[in-house]
């Protein structure tokens, strides 16, 4: 893996109806239907909206063989309203749908936790080597035919792994790990491959964005080391909605695409699925723009496990650093009192050349070194330095220093004044067409010359559109965050974005990493057929009675195919459980059943209450 120069992996070249993917040809963008498959006039015009959007694949999911045999009808409509775009069935649980499925979409989407194996129930068995033998033996007799269907009918698969419907097999054997995540997704390849079955497209997917992104980098290297190139789908799976939907994909998928990784990506949101598009399509065009860049002569650290990334050693200098929670930075024109009824405040505010005009209590500021200099007020106060000020480092007496660096500085000069001066914290920053790569750079090169100095990742854009900004500055430190590498992250912006926008982005980014939480986080599924109660009325109301309940992990599932186990760290589960009824969880535990629609979030609000109130009462 070169982390330093971009280039797309190579992968085998996928057939799907009338597009490619894989190889040399771009990134396909899709969506997934919300409407019931049964629907088929409500499903065609659904997909066309996603089709008009951008899409150029669409998913519908297809629970029974009623409603895989319903795909030639919806596939009949699109093609007389003058649409090509190839479908994709989603199945579940039944294997027969998917032979069903095959005849009438161009791929087929199986999930390897839930095709042959029983449906989860979360106990515990210990399988012998032949008894796992036997289970595998079981797969690869149901498997071979649904491949020779496919082959018959040149239909491509997907092998789509969730995180959240791993089997109990996997689990008990491999643990809840990235390592059993792919190993689930192994099993089918390797039965492909023995058959010559090639048509096929992977995807593992997570709400957790490091466990994505880590079991992805894995499969990649697995899937290299037994001679398989196979083109990847990518995704974050119950990413939510708005804002933080989006910084959360951006985040998981970015770090993934900047490193070459995938052939095909959906963005899901729980809106409406045409909603998905553009937001996708910015990501691969603004990744793409990596391509062809001036080549970065960089050293990998030999202690670096891109597969299995260990937050990078650093002192700690003041709050940054060691084990702290990475550190947030904001650039700001003036500083008033009212900041302090902000939920985030920045640990660090930037005011440049200038002293504050009133210093808030508790809030730290960074100045120029000039105006730090010539302060006869020094106190919350911290002087950051230019490259070219190195030489005037030592004359400021504090226990904390910032200095810009970029990849391409002399390391001779920059390494020997950190050696020196342990209160330095490195501000990043680059220029570079491939930013990800040049940081990394510079990190890299700190590490292999034994510097353990805190770094913050400064990235400056030039952006007016909120939803660019957020898109752009979360794929950018995606993969840093991955890394380990990150102590703090400030981002700047010359244009019209707002700057409480910008802070509010950059906790919205170190919470989707799991860095950093700093408000409640909501994770919920995009909704589709298998949906049975209204999943966004439900969203809207539970955000607004949790929405100042801060820390709290709130899982919302349409359905019981990744609820609970895309669940799993969340505090409390919001589930599916048939027409018109809710199951409600704690942690990964059901404490009540088959609750109306009408009366399960006050339900759920009500077992959120009592608990908060019993933690009162022990403190």
């Amino acid at each position: 893996m070169d982390l330093f120069n971009y280039h797309r992996r190579e992968t085998s070249v996928v057939h799907v109806g009338q597009i490619d993917m894989g190889g040399d040809n771009p990134v396909r963008i899709q969506s997934m239907t919300t409407t019931s498959t049964d629907d088929t006039e409500g499903s065609i015009a659904q997909a066309e909206r996603i089709i008009k959007a951008g899409g150029e694949l669409v998913r519908l999911t297809t629970q029974g063989i009623r409603e895989a045999e319903n795909l030639k009808n919806i596939s009949a409509g699109l093609r007389h309203d003058g649409f090509a775009t190839p479908l994709v069935a989603d199945v579940h649980f039944n294997p027969r749908v998917a032979d069903v499925a095959a005849l009438y979409a161009e791929k087929v989407r199986i999930n390897p936790g839930n095709y042959v194996d029983p449906a989860r129930k979360f106990i515990k068995h210990e399988y012998t080597d032949e008894e796992y033998a036997e289970e595998l033996k079981k797969i690869e007799e149901r498997l071979v035919p649904f491949l020779d269907i496919c082959r018959e009918h040149h239909t491509a698969i997907r092998i789509g792994v969730n995180h959240g419907s791993l089997s109990d097999r996997i689990r008990n054997r491999y643990g809840d790990t990235p390592e059993g995540i792919v190993e689930s997704c192994m099993e089918f390849l390797r039965i492909c491959k023995k058959h010559d079955f090639n048509n096929v497209v992977i995807s593992i997917k997570s709400s957790n964005t490091v466990v994505m992104v880590r079991s992805v980098r894995l499969l990649v290297e697995t899937m290299e080391r037994e001679d398989m190139h196979h083109p990847l789908h990518l995704g974050v799976t119950e990413a939510g909605e708005g804002e933080d939907g989006r910084i959360k994909s951006a985040v998981g998928i970015g770090a993934l695409l900047a490193d070459g990784i995938g052939d095909t990506i959906r963005v899901s949101l729980t809106e409406e699925p045409e909603a998905e598009i553009p937001v996708a399509r910015h990501l691969v065009d603004y990744i793409g723009h990596k391509a062809g860049h001036q080549l970065i002569p960089a050293e990998t650290y030999g202690g670096f496990d891109w597969l299995r990334p260990e937050r990078r050693y650093t002192k700690v200098v003041e709050n940054i650093g060691g084990q702290c929670v990475p550190v947030v930075i904001a650039s700001k024109n003036k500083t008033v009192a009212a900041e302090e009824n902000r939920d985030s405040k920045a640990d660090y505010i930037y005011l440049g050349p200038q002293l504050p005009k009133e210093r808030v209590k508790g809030q730290r500021y960074i100045v120029d070194y000039q105006c730090y200099t010539e302060a006869a007020d020094k106190s919350q106060l911290y002087p950051i330095f230019p490259v070219t000020a190195m030489p005037l480092i030592g004359m400021a007496e504090t226990k904390l220093k910032f200095l810009v660096l970029q990849f391409g500085t002399p390391a001779e000069e920059y390494l020997a004044c950190l050696k020196a001066h342990p209160e330095i914290v490195v501000v990043c920053m680059s220029n570079h067409q491939n930013r990800l790569g040049a940081q990394r750079a510079l990190v890299h090169e700190m590490m292999v010359a034994g510097v353990e100095n805190p770094v913050v990742f400064a990235q400056m854009y030039r952006l007016n559109d909120k939803e660019e900004f957020q898109l752009e500055s979360a794929a950018d430190m995606g993969a840093l965050m991955m890394d380990g590498l990150c102590d703090g992250i400030w981002l700047m912006n010359d244009g019209n974005v707002a700057e409480a926008d910008i802070e509010d982005t950059a906790f919205g980014i170190l919470q989707a990493g799991r860095l950093r939480t700093s408000k409640t986080e909501y994770i919920s599924c995009p909704g589709c057929g298998r949906t049975l109660y209204d999943l966004r009325d439900t969203i809207r109301r539970i955000h607004e009675a949790t929405k100042d309940m801060k820390g709290l992990k709130i899982g919302i599932m349409g359905c019981i195919v990744n609820g609970p186990g895309e669940m799993a760290d969340a505090d409390y589960g919001y589930v599916g459980a048939g027409p018109g009824k809710i199951s409600l969880y704690k942690g990964k535990e059901c404490v009540e059943h088959n609750i109306p629609e009408s009366e399960a979030v006050e339900h759920l609000l009500k077992l959120i209450k009592d608990d908060r109130s019993d933690d009162s009462n022990h403190q």
